[in-house]
Order: C-alpha cells, then sequence, then structure tokens
C-alpha cells in the first residue's frame, strides 16, 4: 500500500494516558520503526497522552469535540489539522470517538486502529468485560484497517493471551495491552514498507516469511502471571 523509504508521517488520536502512543514513540527512537508522529491530536484537554508529546517534542493539538455544532464540524477540522501535518496514516490509539464515513473517507484504508479484543468477536466499548462475562479462555488485541463500521475493517494482525479463572477486568485488561505494545508498532511497520495490500475483507502481507518475529504468533499460554 505504500513504496519509498522516507519516514511515515503519523497522525495519532487519542482521548487518554496514551500508551500505545509511547510505544509508538519508543519504537520510532529505537530504529524499529520508519515514521514521524506529525501530530498527536485530542479531544479531551486533559489527556496525558498530550504531555507525552510535548515531553518527545511532538506537536500536539486538542480539538474538543463538544465546542463544534456538529460532529461533521468537528471531523473537519481533524482532518483540516492533519492534512496541514501532511499525515499519510491516522493512528488510533483510545481515541473515544467513533468516526463517521465523512472522515474515514478522507483517509481511504489510511486509519488503522487497534482493539482490545480477538475481532470480530466482542467488537465495541469494554471488550475485556464481554469476554469474561462469555467465559472464553483465549483474549487477544487486533489491529485493522478502518471502515465506516465500528470494529469491523480489514484485519492486520492479532495476538493472543490467556484468561484465567481469577481473571478480572483490569487483570485481563493489563495482560493484553502489554501485547498492543509490542502489536502496533510492528503493525505500522508493515504500512511503512509497503507491505500491506487490503483484498475484500482481508489483508495481505507481503513476503510474510519476513514479518517481525511473534507478530502473527499465539504467546506461550502458560506465560508468568
Amino acid at each position: 500500500m505504500r513504496a519509498g523509504q522516507t519516514p511515515l508521517p503519523l497522525g495519532v488520536l487519542i482521548s487518554g494516558g496514551g500508551t500505545n502512543l509511547q510505544a509508538m514513540i519508543d519504537a520510532i527512537a529505537d530504529g524499529q520503526l520508519a515514521a514521524e508522529i506529525r501530530l498527536v491530536v485530542s479531544n479531551r484537554s486533559d489527556a496525558y497522552g498530550l504531555s507525552r508529546a510535548e515531553q518527545h517534542g511532538i506537536p500536539s493539538a486538542v480539538l474538543p469535540h463538544g465546542g463544534y455544532p456538529s460532529r461533521q464540524a468537528f471531523e473537519a477540522a481533524l482532518i483540516r489539522a492533519l492534512h496541514e501535518r501532511g499525515v499519510e496514516l491516522v493512528v488510533l490509539a483510545g481515541f473515544m470517538r467513533l468516526l463517521s464515513p465523512f472522515f474515514i473517507r478522507a483517509f481511504p484504508q489510511r486509519i488503522m486502529n487497534i482493539h482490545p479484543g480477538l475481532l470480530p468477536a466482542f467488537p465495541g466499548l469494554h471488550a475485556q468485560r464481554q469476554a469474561l462475562e462469555r467465559g472464553v479462555r483465549i483474549a487477544g488485541a487486533t489491529v485493522h484497517f478502518v471502515d465506516e463500521e465500528m470494529d469491523h475493517g480489514p484485519i492486520i494482525c492479532q495476538a493472543a493471551v490467556p484468561v484465567y479463572p481469577d481473571d478480572t477486568e483490569d487483570s485481563l485488561s493489563a495482560r493484553i495491552l502489554a501485547q498492543e505494545h509490542r502489536l502496533y508498532p510492528q503493525a505500522l511497520r508493515l504500512f511503512a514498507e509497503g507491505r500491506l495490500e487490503v483484498r475484500g475483507r482481508s489483508v495481505l502481507i507481503h513476503d510474510e516469511a519476513h514479518v517481525p518475529d511473534g507478530l502473527l504468533a499465539v504467546p506461550e499460554l502458560k506465560a508468568e502471571r
């Protein structure tokens, strides 16, 4: 989906702590991801992820959704801000706003999201709670392209974690989050290297034999707790 060796221009949308944002910052700093975060945008002024951006000299903006007369007006401002920074891929990292078709059509197959569940199971909010309520033995995280339905777009990669009998929503969430921090930068790396191709509902990874180690593997189910 992408050619060239220049750093991938990213726009990261957040609403909270920004731990996945930090994972991206660290991957770039370590030379594991050829990307540049051009802009971090939050719809909440108290999002700690804004402080993370400031600490690393990354431009940021606050666009409070309540300050606009309509969703489209808010999203139009968001699109302008991203375009002004030359953003090529929009990355959702805990952005707690459902994006409309108006926004999605501005970045076709160029919006990526991470979800704390093994899609298509348990879409929407509180995926970890849904998993516990259903009594599943395996949960995990999914990175996918965003389409016009919630948590529905083509799946790029997934990581699985065990669910233990004494798990709480918090303990399961923490185990999944550790995998998110590993998985998301690797998915971005594949995009930056031009190795992802969407074919209908599927994503083809070119040269999959050289996928970063562990990207598609199931972690050891008896891993240390």
